[in-house]
């Protein structure tokens, strides 16, 4: 029986262009996914964008467009990027579909109606950067810590969800691998972090706005409109309906930054348990890229975009760069100047170098190969290979991209120590050369979720007559 997988990115809120942060988790959950396609799993992969809110009213003003212009015209950048970046979405989601709309007004309506929503007034602080109220303890010098900003305190009457009622529940169902709710949070330090502020205790979360015209209305109370995250979060369960893939919602991961952690380990499970819906099997929350030492800010200059990303590295390079550097449990300190090092270093220097030099080399000695596997799920799970599918299945891409350099430069030393193009005699040579071709296909083959169309280059070179190549990887300065 074929296993279901299904993966989702985070939808990425529309008042900025796309940035190397979206980048990152969007590039992760598209090599997950081709990985698990290669296994034999059916995969459902979405991504999209979350249109709605005061900060997107207010970049629409300042742009002196309507909201939905200018989330029209923002999310078509998105369009256009991930195409580029070769990401393998089965789905692109926009929380302004009329459907999802429809869906997100029926799932608060059975909230309402199971006595989990309430009136009250809120007072407290408010950070527009994260559209949410904070509390003191978690301001540093005043300021919000993610955003740098002085929230505003504000006072209006909204409608509560008592979160508070679940936080035992939520408790149990991540602490207890039994329990009938129960969910993962990786890496173990993000699951401590979470389980150390629910038992701390959690007040009720506001989940309406009466000033902010630009949402989905309360299906009760037209005065006011939906908390845009309790909008957003149902965007991985609505899109099950929407593109009829509902088969998949049973097995559900969602990789995210830990900057949205609180929402989707937290706010997110208790949503579902109040709404009678299955919860996700596993939330998987990764950190941050510091850009040069720093953290990424357009004040400070050093946001780097795909498309400086694409210009610069092309497709597979940058997908190999981002996830050489993936902050899976700590922040990773990137740039350009790093990443060209390390792409003239492990793309051009090794990898490319040594596709060059092989078919060229059996070029000369006149070989057609015929390679003897080519299929990931064997390769896979071979046993030299266990640790690789380890590193796959739990977005240690660091140490897989490690793992895949290291074999290269095995077949790079044996190339040194035998001197194939020392060898006179064709025979001989050919003898040489035929194991190291077949390393480097099935090299090929094990980098196909990192670097898909350099994969099928390498194994198109490789099928038949052999000639020599152009550099896979041109140095770059």
């Amino acid at each position: 029986m074929t296993n279901k997988f299904y993966v989702t990115t985070p939808i990425y809120y529309v008042n900025d262009v796309p940035h190397i942060g979206h980048t990152c988790t969007t590039v992760a959950a598209d090599a997950v996914a081709r990985y698990h396609r290669l296994i034999g799993d059916e995969v459902f992969f979405l991504t999209g964008t979350d249109e709605h809110g005061a900060k997107v009213a207010e970049a629409a003003a300042i742009a002196s467009k309507s909201p939905q212009e200018f989330v029209d015209e923002i999310v078509a950048q998105y369009l256009e990027t991930w195409p580029k970046l070769n990401i393998s979405n089965d789905a692109f989601i926009r929380t302004t579909n009329p459907k999802h709309v429809k869906i997100v007004q029926e799932v608060i309506q059975k909230i309402y109606d199971n006595g989990d929503i309430y009136k009250g007034i809120y007072e407290g602080l408010y950070c527009k950067g994260c559209e949410k109220f904070i509390t003191e303890d978690e301001l540093i010098d005043g300021k919000c810590p993610l955003h740098g900003t002085v929230p505003e305190r504000q006072s209006e009457e909204n409608y509560f969800f008592k979160l508070a009622k679940y936080v035992p529940t939520l408790i149990k169902a991540i602490e207890d691998s039994n329990d009938k709710y129960h969910y993962d949070i990786e890496p173990a330090a993000k699951r401590n972090e979470v389980l150390s502020k629910l038992k701390l205790g959690v007040k009720d979360l506001s989940i309406s706005r009466a000033n902010v015209p630009w949402g989905i209305p309360v299906p009760w109370d037209q005065t006011q409109t939906i908390y845009v995250w309790f909008d957003a979060l149902l965007n991985y369960y609505s899109a099950t309906k929407i593109y009829d893939r509902e088969a998949f919602w049973d097995y559900a991961d969602h990789i995210i930054g830990k900057e949205i952690t609180w929402f989707h380990c937290v706010i997110w499970e208790a949503m579902l348990i109040s709404a009678n819906i299955k919860l996700p099997k596993k939330i998987f929350d990764h950190s941050f890229f510091m850009i040069d030492g720093q953290k990424m800010s357009k004040s400070l200059g050093n946001v780097i975009s795909p498309r400086q990303l694409l210009e610069k590295f092309g497709t597979d390079g940058a997908r190999y760069l981002i996830l050489a550097s993936f902050p899976r449990d700590n922040d990773s300190d990137v740039g350009i100047v790093k990443f060209t090092e390390k792409y003239n270093s492990d793309l051009a220097n090794n990898l490319g170098n040594l596709f060059s030099r092989l078919t060229k080399l059996s070029e000369q000695a006149g070989i057609g190969f015929d390679q003897k596997t080519t299929d990931f799920k064997n390769l896979i799970i071979r046993n030299e290979n266990q640790t690789l599918k380890t590193d796959y299945e739990n977005l240690y891409f660091t140490q897989a991209t490690e793992e895949i350099s290291n074999k290269i430069n095995n077949v790079n030393r044996q190339l040194q120590e035998t001197k194939p193009w020392e060898v006179v005699d064709l025979e001989v040579k050919k003898k040489i050369l035929i194991p190291l071709l077949q390393k480097l296909s099935e090299i090929a083959i094990l980098i196909t979720p990192i670097m898909p169309d350099t994969s099928d280059r390498i194994l198109a070179a490789l099928s038949g007559k052999i000639s020599a190549q152009l550099p896979l990887f041109p140095r770059i300065k």
